[in-house]
């Protein structure tokens, strides 16, 4: 269990901090959503686990590539959803900035951030639940240890109670990653008002 979650942990702080520097490079600046967002977009459109074949052969089978796939299946939709919060800001935010003469740090740090936060939480309960999905795929592949492996070894073995077992485990890891994330989702963004409130 220690090995999946390092493994998981790894990709999932990779994934969290390359989706969020390029969704503040490319919303944040017109050259930025050029030269980024399309990459991102095609990245998208193509199947995550069908990139292992490629990354084995430039990372190895080690756990070099295994981090990596995770960290893709991760920066994905934190990427998307915190763009799409970025580009969805109030234009009249911007034009009263403007007028107060604000900076453009405070600019970002009272009005860009706090507008981006809703996506970005959207965008992290969706990548902590890939970190996850992408794990159960990813330790069947020469692993030597984890949860995965242990599922592929019961497999050959017949053993269906311990392959439940495993599911059970990477199930409750997604649920209380899940309940984490939207824990601290509601104590910073306790200033928004919504249906359920």
């Amino acid at each position: 269990m220690l090995t999946s979650l390092e493994r998981a942990g790894y990709g999932f702080a990779i994934g969290l901090t390359a989706g969020v520097l390029l969704a503040l490079a490319s919303g944040l600046s017109r050259a930025g959503e050029a030269l980024i967002d399309g990459t991102v977009q095609l990245n998208r459109a193509i199947p995550t686990l069908g990139l292992i074949p490629l990354f084995i052969l430039w990372l190895g089978i080690g756990e070099t590539f295994k981090i990596a796939i995770i960290a893709i299946v991760v920066y994905v939709p934190i990427y998307l959803n915190t763009h799409a919060a970025l580009s969805g800001i109030d234009s009249r935010f911007v034009e009263l900035a403007e007028v107060q003469g604000l900076s453009r740090f405070t600019f970002i740090r009272q009005v860009v951030i706090p507008g981006a936060l809703p996506g970005f939480f959207v965008g992290l309960r969706l990548g902590v639940t890939g970190s996850w999905l992408g794990l159960v795929v990813l330790e069947q592949i020469n692993a030597t240890s984890g949860l995965g492996y242990l599922m592929f070894q019961a497999q050959n073995y017949g053993q269906s109670d311990v392959i439940l077992v495993g599911l059970l485990i990477y199930g409750a890891f997604g649920l209380v990653s899940d309940s984490v994330v939207r824990l601290i989702e509601r104590r910073v963004l306790s200033w928004r008002r919504t249906l359920s409130s």
